[in-house]
């Protein structure tokens, strides 16, 4: 017979195998939409950025060395996702929570626009036109958020947009345990 016509059913059984042991992993806990970062446990990259709503002004790595947690949230107006969490993000910011944010491959009209329009969350926006911060964090897309501790060591990274269940689920235990307050 010929060993050819077992290659399908072989190739078959590997893939219902591989799915298996994923399922498992999943099953243990494992979130296969977690996004690793080398950055963990590291300070925020040194780098000088222009602030978006004042040219004057630039900022180092010291902008995340404030003392007490904060969030660096990674955004553009070009990202529907942006704008689903933006609402959230003045919520958050309402409540007492720091939030820097960080303008990514973005037109600064556009995004000085977007937050007259839908108001500023943020206690300095960073501008990142060409995407070289965000590169230096790793960051994939916007939207994405930093947990940063008050020495400006990152502790974690979200990607997807911060709402409610997310929040209160994932951010805001982190955020406490490293100082943050009662929000």
């Amino acid at each position: 017979m010929n060993k050819k016509l077992y290659l399908p059913l072989i190739i078959f059984l590997a893939l219902v195998a591989a799915f298996l042991v994923q399922l498992q992993r999943n099953a243990q806990g494992d979130d296969p939409k977690a996004l690793e970062s080398a950055l963990v446990g590291k300070p925020v990259p040194a780098k000088t950025l222009q602030d978006l709503l004042a040219a004057d002004k630039s900022y180092d790595e010291s902008l995340f060395k404030q003392g007490k947690p904060l969030l660096l949230n990674v955004w553009a107006t070009w990202c529907p996702t942006c704008y689903a969490e933006h609402q959230y993000l003045n919520q958050l910011a309402k409540q007492g929570v720091p939030i820097i944010g960080l303008d990514y491959k973005d037109s600064s009209a556009k995004a000085i626009k977007w937050l007259n329009d839908l108001g500023n969350p943020y206690q300095v926006v960073l501008k990142d036109e060409k995407g070289s911060f965000a590169l230096d964090l790793g960051v994939y897309g916007a939207p994405e958020t930093f947990i940063v501790d008050g020495n400006g060591v990152i502790h974690y990274r979200y990607a997807g947009d911060v709402n409610e269940k997310v929040w209160q689920e994932t951010l805001l235990p982190i955020y406490q345990k490293l100082g943050g307050g009662k929000e």
